[in-house]
């Protein structure tokens, strides 16, 4: 009778055969893919549609990236960007839903409250986020509160009783609907002033004296419009973070969390909901049923792309930070969003009036 050492064991070379089949039939399928794509791609121009005027960050963003994705992509396309503002990001949302080449030529970025909305309502909805394809997000944000230094609050516990006049662009817009939620539910005296085009239009706003601050702007954003604002000399200065965790420059500062104010479980969930947008904050998404083998290129050249040192040195002269996310892990937060209880969407879409 002989005995099993444990040195023999016959199972190991029919699993390291199959698995070195498996291996070799996804190696095939990747290079298939990506000479499918390529043969699609060359000589074509991909459209990357912006939902906001020209200049704010959303724009930014989308015009460093266009300049760098191209080399990416299988084929090498050409990429530009076209602005469509209008209904805090909606209107090129619902463009790129129903009515944008399926092909992988176009694609949006957009406030990501256009993401957040379809789960406030009931019944059908315009836009189901589960079914876009989602490249990448180049940048998870912190939002914040900035004010003229010469605003009479102090302290972010004075907006319960002192106003300030915020200025903001239109509903959807996370400038608009930060401050409202805000105001409604934790009882702040926020006067929000809408009608702006844009937040560089909000900025001269304030400098002029027309509004007090904005709220509900990246962080991010405001440090290359305003690079000495933390400084005691800037005209400016941050009051909160609209966060749950805060950025480690403004921790260190000691800039509050908004979320503190929150005075209930009830309250925090609905806070966290609204601010799950900062995870979204610089979203790049396809339109549904786009062939699967362009999405995924489109996502292996995304993530290479906000990783090339050329656009990195170009973002730092730019003083903004571009950090990828996948397109994979933006595609199992959105279904991980639209698993939040009933009550608090319910919650959130009657503070902001969007419940139906």
């Amino acid at each position: 009778m002989r005995i099993n050492s444990g040195t023999e064991r016959p199972w190991a070379m029919p699993l390291a055969h199959a698995v070195g089949v498996v291996i070799v039939t996804m190696l095939a399928n990747t290079q298939a893919h990506a000479q499918d794509a390529a043969a699609f791609f060359k000589g074509r121009t991909i459209t990357i549609g912006v939902g906001a005027a020209a200049g704010g960050g959303l724009d930014t963003y989308a015009r460093l990236l266009a300049r760098h994705l191209g080399k990416h992509v299988p084929g090498n396309p050409s990429v530009v960007v076209s602005n469509m503002p209008g209904a805090g990001g909606q209107v090129v949302a619902r463009h790129l839903y129903a009515t944008a080449p399926r092909d992988g030529t176009h694609m949006a970025t957009f406030f990501p409250s256009v993401l957040i909305d379809p789960l406030l309502v009931s019944g059908p909805r315009v836009i189901d986020p589960g079914k876009f394809n989602y490249v990448g997000n180049a940048r998870e944000e912190v939002s914040v509160c900035v004010v003229r230094r010469d605003a009479a609050v102090a302290s972010m516990a004075d907006l319960r009783t002192t106003e300030v006049v915020i200025g903001a662009t239109s509903p959807g817009s996370q400038v608009v609907d930060y401050p409202v939620v805000e105001t409604r539910l934790l009882g702040l005296k926020l006067k929000v002033t809408s009608g702006y085009v844009g937040t560089r239009e909000i900025a001269a706003a304030i400098e002029k004296g027309e509004v007090q601050g904005i709220c509900g702007i990246g962080w991010t954003s405001i440090k290359v419009q305003y690079p000495d604002i933390t400084t005691p000399t800037s005209k400016f200065r941050v009051l909160l973070q609209e966060d749950g965790k805060g950025d480690p420059e403004l921790n260190k500062a000691g800039v509050p969390l908004l979320t503190d104010l929150a005075r209930t479980p009830e309250e925090r969930g609905v806070l966290d909901l609204l601010y799950a947008q900062n995870l979204l904050a610089r979203p790049y998404v396809l339109p549904p049923e786009v062939p699967a083998d362009r999405v995924e290129a489109l996502r292996a050249a995304f993530m290479k792309a906000t990783a090339d040192p050329e656009l990195q040195a170009e973002a730092a002269k730019m003083r903004i930070e571009v950090a990828g996310t996948s397109g994979e892990a933006m595609q199992k937060l959105v279904a991980g969003m639209s698993a939040t209880p009933k009550a608090t969407t319910d919650r959130l879409g009657e503070l902001l009036g969007r419940a139906r």
